[in-house]
């Protein structure tokens, strides 16, 4: 993929991202909503957030305490980084079943949208609509604590610690291998590999190592050996976990499904029509702006 289609792929992906249908939670009611707050918020802050969340006044309140962020994240990035205080917040919708997960973000700096959905995923979250905010920009780590949290509570279901602990994991790994190879195309690595492991389980270290490598190769990207055997670790402790693959595999496949009515939408088409237009006459510009630097050289 050459310079100019990365450009195109980041900037589509991230309007696509932040542009999806509401969705819904596994069993609790169609338009139900549940609200995460940092416990470190100011009242103003708590405030501004619920009236930027659009939160009704009767919506259940799901308090996150930094001494929970530091349970779930401590074994994989150090305490600085996740900080002293719980500022991240999120709201989550809920709708008919089968419309996927979908993430928006606001004020996150280093999590992406895929990141949070995959990891939800992982952590046996099913069609939830989530908008994950802050009061200034943060990393965004901590948000998936409150998360789920949030969903235990509103479906009366108890996810395993050691199924949170890997969806922690997975979140932390992705975002660190998205500094290397872009954080598109980590989201898409972590993705597909699921998606492969849900149709065809792999048996062996070797087949899983093999797996994850082939997808990097599709995908164009390079793995160093320690990413590798990072990823390699992290889909063993996937592997091991109660998780229902096939649920894994359809939750996948209906975020993938909203992504592409969106790109399918004639406003979307049309959207993306001028921006193919802007960037190719961008490009002639430039060639013949390069082109008459030759001339006079």
């Amino acid at each position: 993929m050459n310079k100019w289609k990365k450009l195109i792929t980041a900037i589509s992906g991230t309007a696509v991202l932040l542009a999806v249908p509401v969705s819904a939670l596994a069993d609790s009611a169609e338009g139900d909503i549940i609200v995460t707050l940092g416990e470190d918020l100011s009242e103003e802050e708590r405030s501004n957030l619920l009236s930027e969340m659009d939160v009704p006044e009767d919506v259940e309140e799901v308090t996150v305490t930094n001494e929970e962020e530091h349970e779930y994240l401590g074994n994989y990035i150090d305490a600085g980084t996740i900080g002293s205080r719980a500022l991240s917040s999120a709201k989550i919708t809920t709708a008919s079943s089968g419309d996927g997960i979908n993430v928006e973000t606001n004020n996150i700096s280093v999590i992406t949208e895929g990141m949070y959905a995959n990891a939800l995923v992982t952590a046996g979250v099913e069609d939830a609509d989530v908008y994950v905010t802050a009061p200034s920009e943060v990393s965004g780590t901590g948000a998936l604590t409150g998360l789920i949290k949030a969903y235990e509570i509103q479906n009366d279901v108890n996810i395993s610690e050691e199924q949170k602990q890997v969806a922690n994991e997975e979140m932390v790994k992705t975002s660190e291998l998205g500094e290397s190879i872009g954080m598109e195309e980590a989201t898409e690595l972590v993705t597909r590999v699921k998606e492969e492991i849900a149709e065809n389980p792999v048996e062996s270290e070797e087949d899983l190592r093999d797996l994850i490598q082939r997808v990097a190769d599709e995908l164009g990207v390079e793995l160093t050996e320690e990413e590798l055997n990072g990823l390699v670790s992290l889909f063993e402790r996937m592997q091991n976990l109660d998780i229902d693959w096939n649920q894994v595999q359809d939750q996948i496949s209906h975020v993938r499904d909203n992504l592409d009515e969106f790109l399918n939408r004639e406003d979307t088409q049309s959207f993306i029509a001028s921006f193919l237009d802007f960037i190719n006459e961008l490009i002639d510009s430039l060639s013949g702006w390069f082109g008459n630097e030759e001339e006079s050289a």
